[in-house]
């Protein structure tokens, strides 16, 4: 056994010093393995991205409350009388102005891209002061809050960037309305800092939705007074709505898009993945071309074949991990923070994110660069353990 370990430490030491004397073939291999990591790590850390700006917007503190069978705001309505009920509930915090809930409505404008110029759904929200208390996250960065029955409008900071003509002091007319941009509001890189908000009584008359909303997010005493206050709702006849925590809420919102997401990136890194393990393979092929008399020597002294085999696997092992590192490192270096925005199939509407490449997806993208750099460097390697060592020899 301690033999078998010497010869395969020497015969790998030697391949693998080797390597910068196939430094063409072995950089093919390299750059194409670099390339699908690079892909790979992209694609997703979209969904990472994206994920991350819908669950950040949570608060396992706060309640939603919708009208029962609804899965998104968009399609749920609760009437003004049931609004009171539901601020009056157990369980919600109350401050010196009164229940800490929000009753709001959450409709969609058209609004051009500030990259294309073509129109985009941009959510716009209408809110009752107290979002503010709900939201505690929120803060104005520039400007100052909209004012109650005035057609004024502040903007998350993600959208300003995405949407043209959404800084503090410009006017966009949508509907029959023109509004004034008044301020900018960041809430911790979450969902919100795609949206638009206005005052939710301005917002009723102009988009004809007389006394209803949609939503209301309610501020709870604690995080364990949630079952409380859905008991008290889900319970009270006058009632048929829903309840849920904001966090679960959110995380149901981005699973659609970010398994979507998840399924590309693997499949396409799939199919580049298959164009670089032949790459891997073409460079072990020649790598054992070029050392045919060197393995059929080795051969001839005593060394084994599994040696031989575990050295090209090793040498093909390298080149992937130094192809792994460097696709990484350029994902990370390029893509990493990025801002753009998509749509969230769950409410149709823009939402803008930043790229996010985790230490998990560097992790992953050098894992798959090892398989494949396996997977590349296995049958040229039983090859070279199955080479005749006469034929071998008599090329000397």
């Amino acid at each position: 056994m301690l033999n078998w370990l010497s010869q395969l430490a020497a015969v790998t030491a030697v391949n693998i010093r080797s390597i910068p004397q196939r430094f063409g073939s072995s950089a093919v291999a390299v750059v194409g393995i670099a390339g699908v990591v690079i892909v790979f790590v992209a694609v997703l850390s979209i969904g990472r991205g994206f994920r991350a700006a819908m669950t950040t917007a949570g608060d396992p503190q706060t309640a939603l409350v919708m009208r029962a069978g609804s899965d998104s705001e968009m399609s749920s309505t609760i009437e003004r009388e049931h609004v009171q009920i539901i601020k009056d509930a157990a369980g919600i915090l109350r401050g010196p102005d009164g229940p800490v809930a929000s009753a709001e409505l959450f409709v969609i404008v058209n609004h051009p891209k500030a990259s294309t110029g073509t129109d985009a759904n941009v959510p716009l929200r209408g809110i009752e002061p107290s979002a503010f208390a709900v939201r505690d996250e929120v803060r104005i960065v520039d400007g100052r809050r909209f004012e109650t029955g005035r057609n004024e409008i502040i903007v998350g900071r993600a959208a300003t960037g995405q949407f043209e003509g959404l800084e503090v002091g410009r006017t966009v007319r949508w509907g029959q309305n023109t509004w004034t941009v008044v301020g900018i509001f960041e809430a911790g890189g979450g969902i919100s800092e795609s949206e638009i908000w206005c005052d939710a009584g301005v917002l009723q008359p102009a988009y004809r939705r007389g006394n209803t909303y949609q939503a209301v997010y309610a501020k709870l005493e604690s995080p364990e007074a949630f079952q409380t206050f859905k008991d008290a709702l889900t319970t009270d006849p006058r009632l048929d709505v829903d309840v849920e925590r904001e966090t679960d809420y959110y995380a149901e919102q981005s699973t659609v898009l970010t398994q979507l997401i998840t399924t590309l990136g693997f499949a396409i890194a799939g199919l580049m993945g298959i164009g670089a393990i032949f790459g891997a393979v073409n460079t072990m092929y020649t790598a054992v071309a070029t050392r045919t008399r060197e393995i059929a020597t080795l051969r001839a002294l005593g060394f084994g074949g599994g040696p031989v085999v575990f050295s090209v696997l090793a040498e093909s092992a390298v080149l992937a991990l130094i192809g792994g590192v460097l696709g990484g490192l350029a994902a990370w270096a390029v893509f990493d923070g990025v801002q753009t925005s998509t749509i969230n199939w769950q409410s149709f509407s823009q939402v803008a994110f930043a790229f996010r490449v985790t230490p998990e997806l560097l992790l992953q993208g050098l894992f798959y660069a090892l398989v494949m750099g396996l997977l590349g460097g296995l049958l040229p390697a039983i090859r070279a353990a199955r080479l005749p060592v006469v034929v071998a020899l008599r090329e000397l």
